[in-house]
């Protein structure tokens, strides 16, 4: 069951990024971009089994938003890129200064959500500051090395929309192994015992590398969104 909820959420999350670019453009980008950020950091508490490997939930939320960068470098620049990943950022401060605010109040006599609450964001800070950390380098790094890519694909064959392949999975492959170890040191370390660590690390990157060739064709359709986008006040 695990199995079919991973897929079946990499599925809908990345559908969801594509018609959010199809109906809203950047500006929908950038939204899921805030929310996944968000979401992801709730999220990775919860340590699952499946695909037969421990590991956090999170990954396919936190692997959408290289995804969403490749799409903005891609489609609408190096800078827009830079920008979604700073929206990320900034999501993800405005929730951990909220979140923890919510410990600071006294529940009421008659309440019953309050410990859950606790159990569950008394833990974030930890996490969410080590996924800035991380988000912040790996993020920027990645749209560098996408740009990086490109510069030299289209300086050796002279086509600058050719190995639109070769971009997206070189720099989020390569992005993917900075973005695992450092999380999975920063945000476990002394937490879980080493053989759980690098059982965490090697099954959140597999999943990263599923997920990063998964979402090679779902640039290619924003490429065609963005194509037609363009052309419509072209041809008018």
């Amino acid at each position: 069951m695990n199995e079919l909820l991973l897929i079946l959420s990499m599925i809908f999350i990345y559908g969801a990024a594509l018609l959010a670019y199809r109906f809203f453009g950047k500006a929908g980008l950038y939204c899921v971009s805030a929310v996944s950020t968000i979401l992801a950091n709730i999220e990775v508490v919860i340590l699952i089994e499946a695909f037969g490997m421990e590991q956090t939930l999170g990954n396919v939320l936190f692997a959408v938003t290289f995804l969403i960068t490749d799409i903005l470098s891609e489609c609408e620049g190096k800078r827009e890129a830079n920008k979604a990943v700073l929206t990320g950022i900034f999501s993800s401060v405005f929730f951990l200064v909220l979140s923890q605010s919510w410990l600071l109040y006294a529940p009421a006599a008659g309440d019953t959500m309050a410990p859950s609450i606790r159990a569950v964001f008394s833990n974030t800070p930890r996490m969410i500051l080590a996924s800035l950390t991380v988000y912040a380098i790996s993020q920027f790094f990645d749209v560098w090395l996408y740009h990086k890519w490109w510069d030299f694909t289209d300086k050796r064959f002279g086509d600058h929309r050719r190995f639109l392949w070769l971009r997206n999975n070189g720099s989020t492959l390569v992005s993917q192994i900075v973005n695992t170890l450092l999380f999975t040191l920063f945000a476990f370390w002394g937490t879980y015992d080493a053989g759980t660590l690098t059982s965490i690390f090697l099954s959140s990157y597999v999943i990263f590398i599923v997920t990063s060739l998964v979402d090679t064709p779902f640039v290619y359709l924003a490429r065609r969104i963005s194509d037609r986008r363009r052309a419509g006040p072209e041809a008018a």
